[in-house]
C-alpha cells in the first residue's frame, strides 16, 4: 500500500499577500479549502493556493481564453489546469513576481464576480 505524501502548508506570508489583493475586492473572502486556502466571491472560486504532494506551492486562478493559451505557452512557472477551460496555475516560490500575480488575480476576480461587483474594480491595463 502506497503512502500519500504530506502536503506542505503554504507560508503564511504568501497567503497574506494573496489576501491583500483579493480581500480588497467586493465580497471576496478567504476560506479554508480541502487543502490550502481559497478565495471566493459568492460560490465562485477566484483563486486557490496550496502545497502539492511534490512539495511545491501552486496558486490556481481564472483567465480569459487568450490569456490561458498565452500563459500555458510561456511554460514554467505557469501551467494550464487539467480541469476547466479557463483555469491556470502558477508555481509560487521566492522568485514569484507578486505584482504580476496581483494583476492575474484581479482579472480572475473580474471573471468570477457578478458584473455589478466586477465593475467596481479597476483592471490592469
Amino acid at each position: 500500500m502506497s503512502r500519500r505524501k504530506e502536503r506542505p502548508e503554504v507560508p503564511e506570508e504568501w497567503v497574506r499577500r494573496v489576501d491583500a489583493v483579493l480581500g480588497a475586492f467586493p465580497r471576496c473572502r478567504a476560506e479554508p479549502a480541502w487543502v490550502g486556502t481559497r478565495w471566493r466571491v459568492g460560490s465562485a472560486t477566484v483563486a486557490h493556493v496550496f502545497g502539492g504532494e511534490d512539495g511545491l506551492f501552486r496558486i490556481m486562478f481564472r483567465a480569459e481564453p487568450d490569456e490561458v493559451m498565452a500563459l500555458a505557452h510561456l511554460g514554467d512557472p505557469y501551467f494550464k489546469a487539467s480541469w476547466g477551460s479557463d483555469v491556470v496555475g502558477l508555481l509560487i516560490d521566492e522568485r514569484t513576481d507578486w505584482a504580476e500575480l496581483a494583476e492575474l488575480l484581479t482579472d480572475s476576480y473580474c471573471i468570477q464576480a457578478p458584473e455589478r461587483l466586477a465593475a467596481q474594480v479597476e483592471r490592469p491595463g
